[in-house]
């Protein structure tokens, strides 16, 4: 099965869905944000699939949000691109079933979110994994919520405040990543993880993850719903777009440069 920038899976069970444009680092389009709901959906329905898997095409998991698309964006398209972002992870977090992020590579922003909405992440040392929309001029508040679920105030202000990344032996020595796994096998030891989880009682399971859910519910709803403010109040000073388009122009110019 293949969607446009979601490729789909089956190993014995676990139903691996990668994301699918390793000539951006994965970065979210709205394109690959509606195929991953939709392919996390079906995932959930389908009884064949026992547990989930994610991991992204190439050398990154995802660098998050797709800069050159967002400059398109006017106002308008402020409420549909926040909602489907909230939908996107709401998706990861509706899974009943045992859902485990590989992130084998760049695991920015939006990128990052997708895997802290997951139940463990697999990641190898040399992973960059982070918080960096401040640096693209937009507030960090549903990732900076989702860190305060693992992560304490100091750390969480750093990542946020200063959006650097952290390598993956990093993210698992402060609590944001579970375990580490040679790059090359990744994907395996991903799949593994989730396979122990499978081992536990399924009803069991179900109920506890499910309490995980309704815990961190009203905060995640908050959090989407002061990020969809703060991203109309940044919007609106024009900030994110120079930023943005600053950058695209340095890439173009770097790209030409080779």
């Amino acid at each position: 099965m293949v969607a446009e920038t979601v490729l789909i899976g089956d190993r014995d069970g676990v139903r691996l869905i990668t994301l699918n444009r390793p000539d951006v680092m994965n970065a979210i389009s709205r394109q690959l944000r509606e195929d991953l709901t939709t392919a996390l959906i079906e995932a959930e329905r389908d009884a064949s699939v026992a547990a989930v898997v994610l991991t992204g095409a190439g050398k990154a998991f995802s660098a998050g949000q797709d800069i050159a698309e967002t400059l398109s964006y006017t106002m308008a398209d402020v409420r549909q691109w926040c909602d489907g972002m909230r939908g996107m992870y709401q998706a990861v977090r509706d899974l009943s079933k045992p859902c485990v992020a590989a992130w084998n590579g760049i695991a920015a922003g939006g990128g990052m979110q997708i895997g802290l909405s997951a139940d463990l992440r697999v990641t190898h040392a040399e992973a960059r994994i982070g918080q960096p929309e401040v640096k693209a001029g937009l507030a960090s508040i549903v990732g900076s919520y989702m860190l305060s679920l693992y992560l304490g105030h100091g750390h969480n202000l750093e990542m946020s405040l200063a959006g650097g990344l952290i390598t993956g032996t990093r993210a698992v020595e402060i609590g944001l990543a579970n375990r580490l796994a040679p790059q090359e096998t990744l994907v395996e030891a991903a799949c593994d993880a989730a396979r122990e989880l499978l081992a536990v009682p399924p009803a069991a399971f179900r109920l506890t993850k499910q309490r995980f859910r309704e815990t961190t519910q009203a905060g995640f709803d908050a959090a989407t719903a002061a990020g969809v403010r703060a991203t109309f109040e940044a919007m609106a000073t024009g900030e994110p777009q120079r930023v943005m388009a600053a950058f695209v122009a340095e890439r173009a110019k770097r790209k030409a440069a080779r």
